[in-house]
């Protein structure tokens, strides 16, 4: 996985969207591909065509509603934004729990690294997902006992990266329109360009594309921008936690014993928190929205989302003026960008960040 934020708490979008290449893990366990297998199985057995429930008038009148714009929005990413005309987002699944999986993340004791989950195509991405919130505690629990840092999170949708026609869930519409309209775009960008192990690229990307999709989505129903209120709040929240992320990684690359280390992190922490409430009540003394996320306890795996899903937005925003924000032209220039070894890809997408307004 900022681009835009929604009016309302969230974090990054990695706990938001989750677990792309879920089904293309059978190098994993075998207990870990059947769970998804059975997950992505279930999913398909109960999913309802969107265009068949909106004309049944058993259906609930605001269920329907928001079913019906979404579809507005489905065809305004094909039509308007030139993302993929298939059958994703054109079905609905009503699920049995609050999320459709629950995502798992770890980094070692003293480091602010993911330890890495792998899969073929989808590369190496921060966290294994699951279907099953008990079966994530086991993986957590396991992941603890060799010492990690671990965290898990719900997440309301997830992925497949166009292997299969994703629906629109339930866990979805707990949020607002703009969020389940954005995350359709978000979605569908990834199934357009998808550069294999590289999470911040494919983000940003995503990122952009949801952001920019969503103004002009907006612009076309004669509303107004985003709210920039949540958008600059959430910016500096995440500002402060990769503050916090880069003093840790000093102090774990620092050498010092493993109890001056300990004891270092711990205190890392709690400035971070004297910090956040001098930054809140100096620049936002009426917002709380992030006071539970500091007051819950903070590790290193809850770092992780913060930083990958914005890093290169403002790389794609130039790439979408110098395209004359054409979208054909501009995946034309992503899609060349993506084309790149890793190491060159980096510099040119930091040459075009010199170059931002």
């Amino acid at each position: 996985m900022p681009g835009f934020v929604p009016p309302r708490t969230r974090v990054p979008r990695l706990i938001a969207i989750a677990a792309v290449g879920l089904l293309l893990c059978a190098c994993g366990s075998l207990r870990y591909y059947a769970q998804a297998a059975h997950g992505q199985g279930e999913l398909i057995v109960h999913r309802r065509a969107v265009s068949k429930l909106v004309r049944d008038p058993a259906t609930d009148p605001k269920l329907a509603a928001r079913l019906r714009q979404a579809q507005q929005a489905r065809r305004f990413a094909s039509q308007r934004l030139a993302l993929p005309d298939n059958r994703s987002y054109t079905g609905y699944v009503a699920l049995d729990r609050p999320y459709v999986v629950w995502n798992v993340f770890a980094t070692p004791r003293f480091s602010v690294q993911a330890v890495p989950q792998c899969f073929p195509v989808a590369g190496c991405v921060a966290y294994r997902g699951w279907f099953s919130k008990a079966d994530a505690q086991a993986d957590a629990a396991r992941l603890r006992a060799r010492g990690d840092d671990v965290w898990i999170s719900g997440v309301p949708a997830y992925s497949t990266l166009g292997w299969f026609a994703d629906p629109i869930l339930s866990s979805m519409l707990r949020w607002d329109d703009d969020e389940l309209d954005g995350t359709i775009f978000h979605e569908l960008a990834h199934q357009l360009i998808y550069v294999k192990g590289d999470t911040a690229f494919n983000e940003s990307f995503a990122t952009f594309v949801q952001t920019e999709g969503l103004r002009e989505w907006r612009q076309s129903r004669d509303l107004p921008p985003p709210d920039w209120y949540a958008r600059a709040m959430g910016d500096g929240f995440t500002r402060q936690v990769l503050d916090l992320r880069a003093r840790l990684g000093t102090l774990y690359a620092s050498g010092v014993d493993e109890s001056a280390m300990e004891a270092g992190k711990q205190r890392e922490i709690a400035a971070f928190r004297t910090r956040y409430a001098q930054w809140r009540e100096r620049d936002w003394p009426d917002d709380h929205r992030y006071d539970a996320w500091v007051a819950m306890p903070i590790n290193n795996a809850r770092l992780l989302p913060f930083g990958l899903y914005d890093r290169w937005t403002p790389a794609f925003a130039v790439l979408f003026q110098r395209a004359g924000r054409r979208w054909p032209a501009f995946y034309i220039s992503v899609r060349e960008l993506a084309r790149e070894p890793g190491a060159q890809r980096e510099r040119m997408l930091q040459a075009l960040l010199q170059q931002r307004p």
